[in-house]
């Protein structure tokens, strides 16, 4: 699968962590950060959503300190749906009831093994479709 991925400098180690765990059977294009020297969150955002808005059918993982930077400015993109998550519960259901295509990782409040888990779950489950399909299309103005 292809995976578009990026982080500030405060999710720059984490980001190399999930790259390393999920490289097997996964195509990671990384549009940075490439240190945890000081960088600006939207550059990589930016970035991350461009392609996702672009491509149908393909995802993105962002990360950087509280998660909520890259999340508000991946969702400034048409057809971006960018879900800020903490849990492997949230993270399916993200996928599950609002079809999320870029997951969203706060690197300073979650642990790397929850991480891990949070990503697995959100590639593991797939979009419900019926009720949630309205209320998607509701979403981009």
């Amino acid at each position: 699968m292809k995976i578009y991925i990026g982080s500030d400098h405060a999710g720059f180690e984490l980001k190399s962590a999930i790259k390393s765990r999920f490289s097997e059977g996964n195509d990671f294009e990384d549009f940075g950060a490439f240190s945890s020297e000081s960088v600006d969150y939207p550059d990589f955002a930016h970035k991350v959503a461009e392609r996702v808005s672009g491509e149908d059918g393909s995802f993105g993982i962002l990360i950087c300190g509280t998660g909520n930077g890259m999340a508000i400015t991946a969702n400034k993109h048409r057809g971006v749906r960018a879900a800020l998550c903490w849990s492997p519960e949230i993270s399916a259901l993200a996928r599950q009831h609002n079809n999320a295509n870029i997951l969203v990782l706060p690197a300073r409040f979650i642990s790397e093994e929850t991480a891990f888990k949070t990503v697995e779950s959100f590639f593991e489950a797939g979009f419900d479709g019926g009720r949630h399909q309205k209320r998607i299309e509701k979403i981009d103005i």
